[in-house]
């Protein structure tokens, strides 16, 4: 989509910077897809605080391991 913003030459100038895009458009990509992701991770952690994890009462993360390790075997 093609999009006209008036934004100031000091926070592109950030944004190109920190996202080492090789060009504006780039740029606004990456910085608006870690920003999107940034949220998710807000909505995520709202949600958690509300109703956090339960484990079963025989989890062990021994056991997760042992299991992990025997489905990356080669």
């Amino acid at each position: 989509m093609k999009v006209t913003a008036i934004l100031p030459d000091d926070l592109i100038n950030k944004v190109k910077h920190y996202s080492k895009g090789k060009n504006i458009t780039e740029s606004l990509i990456i910085a608006l897809m870690d920003w999107i992701a940034l949220q998710k991770i807000k909505e995520l952690n709202k949600k958690m605080k509300k109703e956090p994890l339960k484990f079963k009462k025989d989890f062990s993360a021994d056991k997760v391991r042992s299991i992990n390790r025997e489905l990356t075997k080669w």
